[in-house]
């Protein structure tokens, strides 16, 4: 695609892109060797906590060619316990001395640094996102990068030009959207290009939830480390649950349109979270994408105990319905369909398919769709902080929005306070 937005792309064009890319695992790990004249990986990991360290679990799943040789996180406990479950479950492939573990907010530098290394693991909160994976690009890796890329329209901005910057160095830059890589969706997909569900008329996606993990202050923790601990809940560190989290959904519903939605209302509130340790994030939100077709995309995520789960893309056509949930994936309708095919873990086949495009001398670049659709998920809680509609192109163009911290050194880190809605200024 070309650096400006084309809403002129098809859905068909769009899916059908989508679709070959995810089949280059379907290439012969033999078919061309790794760039460098060696069939190894030597891969750092950059955010070793759960995310990180399930990252780098399904990366040497995925190709036994994959060496582990450099960790790096803001707090060196998180090094030490990642590395820890990476020896017990590949002794012989976790090859991470001392000097190459690095702690404290540049320890991506150091792990950029490690000789050899040539694929890089990006997992640290998504606040950062934009920092590592423009060094690394420049620093010549492969990247995978975690979902979201991105926190504010600033971020988007430089994932897009460091994508642009991937592509003219022809290194791969993939990203943890695991829906665009699994059988089910690939198939599901292929479908609705075809035309079996007819012209799409409207979408639904949801995320809604209970409560997730939250980690209170310790004593001994500066403000600004507590809060990259308990990251899921503070704007410049997640984005919030609708970028952290319901930005799988929605890049879903993009997939499906081929297009980025024109303009964006969204709505929510802070109702159930509301002790400090929920930082300043929102517990609900109610979002329509209305895309230059005129279809409109009803969003909706909430992360409330005790409430109704619903974790699923609904995509409503002239001719049916294609739907997807944890547990199934179907076509109702015309033409209906069910998938029933044996499908790999969608978290360890992202890696495959970012491998073999590697070896096959064509790495995969999937900067520009995650910057997209995360940029998507960042308007609706721009929109629902401010409860002001915003156009696709002010936010991509114009927006100043940039939420990183005046300093990155543990001390204070003062954070906005929770968003009024009619209240909070639209910057």
């Amino acid at each position: 695609m070309s650096n400006q937005h084309d809403t002129s792309v098809t859905r068909r064009d769009f899916v059908r892109t989508a679709a070959a890319a995810s089949f280059a695992a379907t290439f012969p790990a033999s078919f061309n060797v790794f760039a460098q004249g060696s069939d190894t990986f030597k891969v750092g990991v950059i955010g070793c906590g759960g995310r990180g360290t399930g990252a780098a679990i399904d990366c040497l799943r995925a190709d036994p060619g994959v060496e582990i040789v450099a960790l790096g996180d803001l707090v060196p406990d998180r090094v030490e316990s990642c590395l820890a479950r990476l020896t017990k479950e590949f002794p012989t492939r976790v090859k991470v001395p001392a000097a190459n573990r690095f702690a404290g907010f540049d320890n991506y530098k150091g792990v950029l640094s490690v000789p050899g290394v040539n694929l890089i693991l990006t997992a640290a909160p998504p606040g950062f996102r934009p920092i590592h994976v423009k060094a690394a690009v420049e620093a010549g890796k492969h990247v995978f990068m975690e979902k979201p890329v991105a926190v504010d329209p600033v971020g988007i901005r430089s994932i897009l030009a460091t994508s642009d910057l991937a592509a003219q160095k022809k290194l791969a830059l993939v990203a943890g959207t695991q829906r665009r890589h699994q059988k089910r969706y690939l198939e599901m997909m292929k479908r609705i290009q075809d035309g079996q569900i007819g012209e799409i008329v409207a979408a639904q996606v949801y995320w809604n939830q209970g409560d997730l993990w939250v980690k209170q202050r310790e004593p001994n923790m500066t403000e600004i480390e507590w809060q990259c601990r308990n990251w899921l809940y503070f704007t410049w560190t997640s984005g919030d649950h609708i970028v952290e989290q319901h930005v799988h959904n929605i890049d879903v519903a993009n997939w499906a349109m081929g297009v980025m939605p024109k303009n964006v209302m969204g709505m929510g509130g802070r109702q159930v979270r509301t002790a400090p340790e929920y930082g300043n994030i929102f517990d609900h939100f109610a979002v329509e994408f209305e895309y230059p077709n005129g279809v409109r995309v009803s969003s909706m995520c909430r992360q409330t105990k005790g409430c109704n789960d619903r974790v699923e893309e609904r995509i409503v056509g002239t001719k049916g319905v294609a739907w997807s949930t944890s547990s199934a994936t179907r076509i109702t309708g015309a033409t209906p369909w069910t998938f029933e095919g044996e499908e790999t873990n969608p978290y360890v086949q992202e890696h495959i398919d970012m491998i073999a495009s590697i070896r096959k001398g064509a790495p995969l670049n999937e900067g520009r769709q995650i910057a997209e659709s995360t940029l998507c998920a960042i308007m609706g809680r721009m929109s629902a902080y401010t409860g002001r509609a915003l156009s696709w192109e002010w936010a991509m163009n114009t927006s100043k929005l940039d939420l990183s911290p005046k300093k990155y050194e543990l001390g204070p880190n003062p954070v906005d306070p929770v968003s009024v809605p009619g209240t909070t200024p639209l910057v």
